[in-house]
């Protein structure tokens, strides 16, 4: 095969292009990948459009572009000086793209990276587009090309649309991480219902957390989620009464260890600032849902009390390996993920409509 199918946008608000292309070449350090599944924001067309309203900073790739973030599928040819990766291996593509050279690179903190950016989707540079360039090809086309280091390797009980819904997940379980969330935690989950919330939730429960309290708007999504492990799951509907007082009732009047807030961009500041407040001494707060509102935090009594407020963005390669093998040893639990695939060729219809959808549940995915 030398050409492939991709679904290619040319103008934000238009519609994506079905075209044909050349099949990527690996470089010496990459491998080609075929796609099998990869998810996708079922309103991407209007997240596209109001980036430049809402993170002018984050450049998007020059058009016309194929997107698609999360990619899961097969290694199907690997560049002249790969090592440890072989034609036919699973894998999920880690879209985190950095330089590898500077010092925040050599020293593993590749998030901090000047030029970090993440494939087919935007930057976190103005010099993103060199990236961009040398890897051109997201999840909404047949193949895509990317650096063996960015592989991870699925376990055979791990379904691609499972591993499709990684960057969601990883997200979380970086978070989760950063939290020191292990047995005897007790972890309050803002946003516990969405696509963060519902995945900071599963892993939650495969690290040992004892206890997971969690807030959110919709009161049957919050009994799906509490029903996932009710002797250790407590849910609050929001604006039923003040998040700190209940989180405090839940913990014989301590507060959560650490809050993980996954509220989305546009969700109040205010929502935050509370969830914040149901804190314990030292307890540590890390967002990773972007609330673009700014929060008016009381700096003195997180000081006083010795509160941490993280940013915690995506995760590393070898992160997500961690998280993969949890799955794959079953501590981790995926199979409650409901998938809702597409054919590459059914990308705008899926776009356009948003399809009805179970909250975090929901895992919407491409299938080349």
């Amino acid at each position: 095969m030398t050409t492939m199918q991709v679904a290619r946008l040319h103008a934000i608000g238009d519609p994506m292009r079905l075209e044909q292309v050349p099949v990527p070449e690996p470089r010496p350090t990459d491998v080609v990948v075929e796609v099998k599944a990869c998810n996708f924001v079922p309103n991407l067309k209007n997240v596209l459009a109001l980036y430049a309203e809402w993170f002018p900073f984050l450049p998007l790739p020059e058009l016309p572009a194929v997107f698609g973030l999360d990619s899961a599928g097969v290694v199907s040819q690997v560049g002249s000086e790969v090592t440890g990766w072989s034609v036919g291996d699973r894998i999920y593509v880690n879209p985190a793209l950095s330089c590898r050279a500077c010092r925040a690179c050599v020293a593993g903190e590749v998030q901090a990276c000047p030029t970090y950016t993440f494939m087919a989707y935007f930057s976190f540079s103005a010099d993103g587009q060199k990236l961009f360039d040398a890897y051109p090809y997201g999840g909404f086309a047949e193949y895509l090309t990317a650096p063996q280091g960015n592989l991870v390797r699925l376990p055979d009980s791990v379904t691609f649309e499972q591993g499709a819904r990684f960057g969601y997940l990883g997200t979380a379980f970086s978070a989760l991480r950063k939290g020191r969330v292990g047995p005897g935690s007790t972890v309050l989950i803002d946003g516990i219902g969405g696509t963060l919330g519902v995945g900071a939730t599963l892993i939650a429960l495969g690290l040992g957390a004892t206890t997971i309290l969690g807030t959110g708007r919709n009161a049957d999504l919050l009994a799906d989620v509490q029903a996932l492990a009710p002797d250790r799951i407590q849910v609050l509907a929001a604006g039923d009464r003040p998040v700190a007082d209940w989180v405090r009732e839940q913990t014989d009047g301590l507060g959560a260890d650490v809050l993980i807030d996954a509220l989305a961009p546009d969700a109040p500041a205010q929502a935050m600032v509370d969830a914040v407040s149901g804190l314990r001494r030292g307890g540590i707060a890390v967002n990773i849902g972007g609330m673009m509102e700014p929060a008016p935090l009381n700096v003195l009594w997180m000081m006083t009390a010795g509160i941490s407020l993280l940013g915690s963005l995506w995760f590393t390669t070898s992160e997500a390996q961690d998280m993969a093998d949890l799955v794959g040893a079953g501590a981790i639990d995926l199979s409650v993920l409901e998938n809702q695939v597409h054919r590459l060729d059914q990308v705008n219809e899926a776009l356009d409509s948003l399809p009805a959808r179970h909250g975090g549940f929901t895992n919407f995915i491409i299938a080349p």
